[in-house]
């Protein structure tokens, strides 16, 4: 009988994680200078019901996320809303980024973004605003591997940026 309670605490409590509801706001937002590339990759992570909700709510209210027949206009607007709220500075200077695409596993949107042509990085500062106006609780977490360096930040609806110098 204990060894059953086990199994069934092991089972269920992994499925009961990656359930659509979610009773906390966060993205994940990864950062990497690839020197040799001269390329700042950025991978950001965010809950698929949360930026559905926020799409209906900011352009359309027909969106639906991750299904076959996905609009054209989700990656339009995916694009326009992170070019909006994540802002990047690099050596003081703000950087363009380009959205090269999104991809979906489990609840979870991958957004994939770049900037190009950057060879070297003194400083870096990004503002992340990504669902602040959804969620007053969101944050967004933020990780970064720039110059042979890992650092993290958790932004916040009051504090939504981070400044690193190399």
């Amino acid at each position: 009988m204990k060894h059953i309670l086990k199994f069934l605490l092991l089972a269920i409590i992994p499925l009961m994680a990656f359930t659509s509801v979610h009773e906390y706001y966060v993205s994940i937002t990864q950062i990497e200078f690839v020197k040799e590339k001269r390329s700042v990759q950025i991978i950001s992570r965010i809950f698929i019901d949360d930026f559905e909700k926020l799409l209906r709510e900011r352009y359309d209210s027909n969106i639906t996320l991750a299904i076959e027949d996905e609009s054209s206009k989700v990656d339009f607007y995916t694009e326009r809303y992170l070019k909006e709220k994540v802002k990047i500075k690099i050596n003081g200077k703000e950087a363009v980024m380009t959205f090269i695409g999104k991809e979906y596993e489990a609840d979870i949107m991958y957004c994939y973004l770049e900037i190009e042509s950057v060879s070297s990085i003194q400083s870096f500062e990004i503002s992340n605003q990504v669902l602040f106006d959804l969620y007053s609780e969101q944050q967004n977490i933020v990780r970064t591997k720039i110059n042979g360096k890992n650092k993290s930040f958790i932004l916040i609806k009051e504090n939504d940026k981070g400044l690193l110098n190399f």
